[in-house]
């Protein structure tokens, strides 16, 4: 578990700081040992280990997540205490306790892990390893009360033993106190004390023989002498020897426990280290969350993906993320940049993440990232200069260089900072360019930097070469250490100085000097820098606009979900009172036949028999209709139906499909469309969705009304005449109509409508009845057939 195989990696761990990384996941353990376990964790290359310790790192960040980690405080290595136990020794209280605190931990993440029992893991191999013991733990802690302490209970013959002591204590103080009470004079405190276990009192020295007994002890000055009074020897004595009897029985309980714990000493030993493995586990973890970290996808081809890596030991605050790649479409990458822009970062952070992903940690990096397992990761980082070897920085570098160049092959990671520097620049820059062309021949992975020109062109002419550059921000002279991989980085060393304040005319002179290549190069790379930074911005531009859309989508799903929601229980809610308001209408309908049904009993047969039949009929139609007319959203439509001339502004009409009236405010030009008004809504509706309305003063054509009696074939005569809103001439005349086409359909009685507001129109109607001679008698309604607002005719 943890890996001491090889130092190949001990080397390029230090330099990129892996040991600072380690120290801070034992930061984050709780156990001694599982502390001192994390910092001599070392990188495996072992592609199916390093693959377990990842599932075992991301299982256990998905319990901590989910509930937290389980608590391992208390337990501590009692291998030691329990191998002198298992040869007969007896364990000290405090060992005791120790072990007790192991017990009880072992317990509760056994009892944590059972209580999480719902999400398996890879982790339950260590899980069920732990064995703990109760009864053990108990017995411990209800013998034991403190490293210096065994309580009463331990055993009967302790709890007896301490009870005569105690009894017998009492027994000497009072004796002693009586002493104390009757010779104060001769004492120099009025106190009971202990010398040597024995109780005595101090008795001043002149006065000796005036308090007989047994001198234990003098004072430093010898002015008190320490006197045991011959009454309280016997009981003394006694307190001896129960004070030895104690120890004895203390001795044997403590030997008892001792043997109890060595018989267990295996299963404690094995818990304790499966309760220290899964401790690091959850510290791993805990640096994960710490670290917002994630784990990493592995291969062992070479590739390697980081995205918006974040240095581990670089400030929350300051760092920024790079995203880095190596080994899909190059295995070589060549990063340019000024001092200070981020190059060594950059090479550290690559370095740095597969090491840790090679010792089961997690990465800070975004989802999605890879990292290599590598047989060997060669670093030349720092400077390294030997005063004690006589070497000097370039000397150093080169004899480091050496020997990667002799060992590096395929599977290997190579991680060189300022290749070549330190040395004349043309012989620096070509020593460079053939070290990076060796390297990339044996199939190394090879991450470089560097500040010479030739190696940019280097990485633009070869395949499997990429340039790379560290971004720097010539405006304010700072660097913005975002990594750009494609592009190859500038010098910018004039327009450095420059910006500093060096005289244009310097300036330009030094700018004379350079070739004419390397100014064209320069050139180039401008040109590159300003397109992409165009294209940055508008990438950002168009992600804007794009998170914009999404966002408003988002919000209009949304509100067309809730509208959707609150018109479906509208629409019930309709549906229900629709019903209620039928079955209502089907429950007076029945109450008001049955009345009818009396009536009949009571009145004429034949008029009453007519009456229910049409009461009978228009109750069913009223029924009928009001049950098509539940259903309150039901689509109407103008199926069938024409205009019967053309509309004409200011007509009454009905919008169909809502079945809402309104008026023509304006025609359109086609005559297709027509602008309504209906209520405090105007709008356009297609004509093919209006019908006049029946309240329209144009609806029916005016034409010349032709004296005579229409046939019964004809003519619909209802068994009722509504006369409510005529005046007394209009509806005489229209009741004398009526009287005429009723006789015709057949009718023996009929029904009158004229309300009873003030009467008028009542009375006029009696007076018509009086002097009709179609009709046999009349009367005024009953209740249940609208009563005065009525009157039933008998026709001839």
């Amino acid at each position: 578990f943890i890996h001491r195989m090889t130092n190949k990696f001990t080397r390029c761990s230090k330099i990129l700081e892996l040991n600072k990384v380690l120290e801070m996941l034992a930061s984050q353990a709780v156990l001694a040992d599982t502390k001192e376990q994390a910092v001599l964790i070392e990188p495996s290359d072992n592609a199916e280990e390093v693959k377990k310790l990842n599932w075992l790192t991301s299982d256990a960040y998905s319990l901590y997540l989910k509930f937290g980690a389980p608590r391992f405080s208390g337990a501590s290595n009692t291998a030691g205490a329990l191998a002198r136990a298992a040869v007969g020794a007896v364990m000290s209280p405090l060992e005791l306790l120790s072990a007790a605190d192991t017990l009880r931990a072992i317990r509760l993440v056994k009892d944590w892990r059972e209580k999480t029992a719902g999400l398996e893991t890879s982790l339950d191999e260590f899980f069920s390893i732990l064995c703990p013991n109760k009864f053990l733990e108990d017995k411990i802690f209800f013998c034991i009360k403190s490293e210096e302490e065994i309580n009463d209970n331990a055993s009967p013959e302790l709890a007896d033993i301490r009870r005569k002591i105690k009894s017998e204590s009492a027994l000497v103080r009072a004796k002693l106190e009586s002493v104390v009470r009757g010779r104060a004079k001769y004492l120099q405190d009025a106190i009971v004390t202990q010398r040597d276990g024995r109780f005595v009192v101090p008795v001043k020295a002149e006065h000796r023989s005036m308090v007989p007994g047994l001198v234990h002890d003098t004072s430093s000055s010898g002015a008190t002498i320490f006197v045991e009074p011959m009454s309280v020897v016997e009981s003394n004595n006694e307190l001896r020897i129960l004070a030895a009897k104690e120890k004895e029985e203390i001795a044997r309980i403590l030997a008892e426990l001792s043997s109890m714990v060595s018989e267990y000493a295996d299963a404690i030993n094995h818990s304790y280290s499966a309760l220290c493995k899964i401790d690091l586990l959850f510290a791993k973890a805990s640096l994960a969350v710490k670290m917002r970290a994630m784990s990493p996808k592995l291969n062992t081809e070479g590739r390697v993906y980081l995205k918006n890596a974040r240095h581990p030991l670089i400030s929350n605050k300051s760092v920024v993320p790079i995203t880095v790649e190596l080994g899909k479409e190059f295995s070589a990458l060549v990063i340019t940049g000024p001092n200070t822009g981020g190059k060594t970062v950059t090479l550290k952070t690559v370095g740095l993440f597969c090491l840790m992903a090679m010792c089961g940690l997690m990465i800070p990096a975004d989802d999605t990232s890879e990292v290599c397992i590598w047989d060997n990761i060669y670093v030349d980082i720092g400077d390294e200069q030997s005063i004690e070897q006589s070497l000097s920085t370039f000397s150093s570098h080169m004899v480091n260089i050496i020997s990667i160049v002799e060992t590096a092959s395929v599977g290997s990671l190579v991680l060189i900072d300022e290749l070549g520097a330190g040395t004349d620049p043309i012989e620096g820059a070509a020593l460079a360019k053939a070290i990076l062309m060796e390297l990339n021949s044996k199939g190394a992975s090879i991450v470089a930097t560097t500040h010479y020109a030739e190696l940019k062109s280097y990485a633009l002419e070869t395949d499997g070469v990429q340039n790379a550059s560290c971004e720097f921000d010539v405006e304010t002279l700072k660097p913005t250490y975002r990594l750009i991989i494609g592009t190859p980085g500038r010098s910018n060393a004039f327009a450095i100085s420059k910006r500093l304040g060096l005289p244009k005319k310097v300036v330009d002179e030094a700018k004379s000097f350079v070739s004419s290549d390397s100014i064209k190069f320069e050139k180039v790379l401008e040109s590159l820098e300003i397109s992409r930074k165009s294209a940055e911005n508008r990438e950002a531009e168009v992600n804007k606009l794009k998170a914009e859309l999404i966002a408003a989508n988002k919000k209009a799903s949304t509100k067309l979900e809730e509208v959707e929601k609150k018109a479906s229980a509208i629409i019930e809610k309709a549906r229900r009172d629709a019903v209620d308001i039928v079955d209502k209408a089907r429950r007076d309908s029945a109450e008001l036949i049955g009345k009818l049904e009396d009536i009949k009993k009571a009145a004429n047969k034949q008029n009453a028999g007519d009456m229910l039949t049409r009461a009978r009929s228009a109750a069913k139609g009223a029924l009928d209709s009001m049950s098509q007319n539940a259903d309150p959203v039901e689509h109407r439509t103008n199926e069938g139906y024409t205009l019967p001339r053309k509309l004409v502004l200011g007509d009454r009409i009905l919008i169909v499909d809502i079945d809402k009236e309104g008026d023509v405010l304006e025609i359109s030009k086609d005559g297709t469309r027509v602008y309504v008004s209906a209520g405090i809504i105007k709008t356009w509706v297609d004509i093919d969705n209006i019908r006049l309305s029946k309240k329209d003063k144009n609806n029916i054509p005016k034409t010349r009304r032709v004296t005579g009696l229409s046939s019964k074939k004809d003519s619909e005569t209802k068994g009722e005449v509504d006369l409510r809103g005529m005046a007394a001439d209009e509806a005489i005349i229209e009741l004398d109509k009526y009287i005429d086409e009723a006789l015709i359909s057949g009718y023996g009685s009929v029904v009158i409508i004229h309300g009873k507001g003030t009467g008028v129109l009542k009375k006029a109607v009696e007076q018509y009845l009086k002097t009709c001679r179609s009709v046999r008698s009349f009367r005024l309604g009953t209740f249940g057939e609208g009563e005065h607002g009525v009157t039933i005719a008998e026709l001839k």
